[in-house]
């Protein structure tokens, strides 16, 4: 066994420890990213279910005061009445599929029944600084009939967008359905929906594309990565015992004939 002697030193001993250490936590690794894969499944499946869902009577799904599930979360639905355009803001520091920084146009639909669905009709440009109302297209006119996907109310929490006080004139940061409740004094249907029918004349408002499905087969690619990696270690660090033995015989094989010689006279 001397010949794994050099295992007790300070180095062997560091590098042992390292690697033991590393291969719990590249299999914890591993389970992390089977988790964000199951989680990013679960939810692709849930938003596609929803995009191919029939169409429905958005008063089905949400109510005043109602907070919109993630099962109802981009479900089809419609809605019929009349746009307040008096009373449209602009949601700030939004961007469209290029990037670029502008407004959400968020306009009330008074429903026949008297009760207020916020609907997105989509995105235009800031047009320079985000101070002044900008110039926003008509909606139609009169009674219509929309539909659009249903949406939960926005938050800091689950956006990470502050809602900073003291803006501009009808210019807000979040959609939140009980912040426009009191603003309009009405009673405001839950959640909010992004438009996509009728389409507006011109291409603007800029319509908001469907969610697109996050990348899970990478999680399922960085968990056998992380488990490949935990196997390997060990693997390794064998590879370099034997490296540091054969290295050893050979550095002792070549010491071996000069010590034999016989001293010169």
């Amino acid at each position: 066994m001397h010949r794994y002697r050099f295992l007790l030193s300070r180095q062997w001993v560091i590098l042992t420890l390292v690697a033991i250490a590393l291969i719990p936590t590249m299999i914890r690794l591993g389970f992390w990213q089977q988790h964000r894969y199951e989680e990013r499944t679960a939810r692709n499946d849930l938003v596609s279910a929803a995009l191919h869902a029939e169409p429905v009577p958005v008063e089905r799904l949400t109510s005043p005061g109602h907070a919109v599930t993630r099962a109802d979360k981009y479900r089809t639905v419609t809605a019929t009445g009349t746009f307040e355009t008096a009373k449209e803001v602009v949601v700030r520091r939004r961007t469209n599929s290029d990037g670029e920084v502008g407004f959400h146009v968020l306009t009330p639909f008074v429903l026949d029944d008297g009760k207020v669905l916020l609907v997105n009709r989509g995105w235009i440009p800031a047009n320079g600084a985000q101070t002044a109302f900008p110039e926003i297209p008509a909606p139609p006119a009169g009674r219509t009939t929309v539909t659009g996907r249903l949406m939960a109310d926005e938050t800091t929490s689950a956006s990470g967008i502050k809602n900073v006080e003291g803006l501009p004139d009808r210019q807000i940061m979040l959609i939140n359905s009980a912040e426009e409740a009191r603003r309009l004094g009405a009673p405001v249907l839950g959640g909010y929906i992004q438009q996509t029918a009728p389409e507006p004349k011109g291409g603007s408002p800029e319509q908001i594309s469907n969610p697109g499905s996050e990348d899970a087969p990478l999680n399922y690619a960085y968990m056998i990565q992380w488990w490949l990696f935990a196997a390997g270690v060990p693997v390794g660090w064998w590879f370099l015992v034997r490296r540091e033995i054969r290295d050893r015989e050979e550095a002792a094989a070549q010491q071996q004939p000069e010590e034999s010689e016989p001293a010169t006279v």
